[in-house]
């Protein structure tokens, strides 16, 4: 018993009670009282196993990730399969982004912004005290840039504009100097000009017009932002109730259950519900705030912070593409949509940032009693 309560010092009760909230609210989204509910049985199962990869990823000593080359081995390997995706992946709704295993899907993208973290947290902790050095801004984007590059082609833009928070909140953690912060800004404004010349496909080049006129094509690009607005309104003081959701159960919204689940939820359980899931979330990036706070080195702070920009990132790029403030991108909200892969990423860097809090120098709960 010793030895398991050991293994399980770092567990915080009160991160995981506030994930699985978020994720138990999107699954209630997904009920239906009209016909089947695929979506649901199917996201109960996800859960399962994401909650049992949880607790299981506490259990390993994350310090050999800030040894050696095992960083570096996680991002060949990364690299690899998103590679692997773009030659032998399905393709779906136009993005080559994922391997069909056929009981079930993988799609490299999501582990990969794991990764990216991973590597980051690494390079940056061993050179912190030399952090002003602009090289090593260079030298980590170049990193970023390849799982960038690879994602970007498939074509999965949402994912990639996430990749990109991601790699800027860490440099950002890491202690960039200003001049240096307004050079980055600087590159990417060419970056993004030069991608809108010669890269961006025209369905993205459009679906960035429409952010900017939204009425301008409501039976076309704009169909879907609308459609979304139009539900998030519906739901009023108090919503319409679980199962309810007019625009959602009878397919007005499309894809309800991943890139619009705000606007699903926010119709079907109102301000107060969104409210709810807003504090909700503020409860797990305090923690995971806490948990970067109080890590055992450099790396373990970095790569809790790393985790809480990709949540937080994806978060509010998802709304404001469910509220017509960003072009929709095709972003998932944490622990809400429904998605094998995502859910058990997500859950994964839970139970890591968790696992790393055992050696850190005090644990969590020790502390919560010493504040007592």
């Amino acid at each position: 018993m010793g030895q398991l309560r050991t293994l399980f010092a770092g567990f915080d009760i009160v991160l995981f009670l506030g994930v699985l909230g978020l994720t138990l609210m999107g699954l209630v989204t997904m009920y239906s009282h009209v016909g089947e509910n695929t979506f649901f049985n199917q996201q109960l199962i996800w859960i399962t196993i994401s909650s049992a990869v949880l607790f299981l990823s506490i259990i390993p000593d994350y310090r050999f990730l800030r040894m050696g080359n095992n960083a570096f081995i996680l991002f060949v390997i990364t690299v690899s399969l998103l590679v692997l995706v773009l030659l032998f992946g399905e393709i779906t709704l136009g993005a080559q982004s994922r391997f069909d295993l056929g009981a079930f899907s993988f799609q490299p993208s999501e582990p990969a912004k794991l990764v990216l973290i991973i590597v980051l947290a690494k390079y940056f902790a061993k050179r912190h005290e030399l952090i002003g050095d602009f090289r090593h801004i260079i030298i980590s984007g170049i990193y970023a840039l390849a799982i960038f590059g690879l994602v970007f082609i498939q074509p999965d833009f949402g994912s990639a504009v996430i990749l990109f928070f991601v790699w800027l909140g860490m440099v950002l953690v890491s202690g960039i100097k200003l001049r240096h912060l307004v050079t980055v800004f600087l590159l990417g404004s060419l970056v993004f000009g030069l991608m809108w010349q010669f890269v961006f496909f025209d369905y993205q080049k459009e679906r960035i017009a429409t952010f900017l006129d939204p009425l301008s094509d409501i039976q076309g690009a704009g169909y879907n932002a609308y459609q979304s607005t139009v539900a998030i309104g519906s739901g009023e003081l108090l919503g319409k109730g679980i199962g309810f959701g007019t625009q959602s159960k009878l397919l007005f919204l499309p894809e309800y259950e991943t890139d619009f689940i705000f606007a699903a939820f926010a119709e079907e359980w109102g301000m107060l519900g969104v409210i709810l899931l807003f504090s909700l979330f503020g409860v797990v990036v305090f923690r995971l705030l806490r948990h970067a706070v109080n890590g055992d080195t450099n790396f373990e702070r970095l790569f809790a912070s790393g985790v809480c920009m990709l949540l937080v990132a994806h978060f509010f790029v998802h709304i404001g593409m469910n509220i017509g403030l960003l072009p929709v991108t095709g972003t998932t909200i944490p622990f809400l949509s429904y998605g094998g892969t995502h859910l058990i990423t997500e859950f994964l860097a839970i139970g890591m940032v968790m696992g790393m809090g055992r050696y850190a120098p005090i644990t969590y709960q020790a502390q919560d009693l010493l504040e007592e």
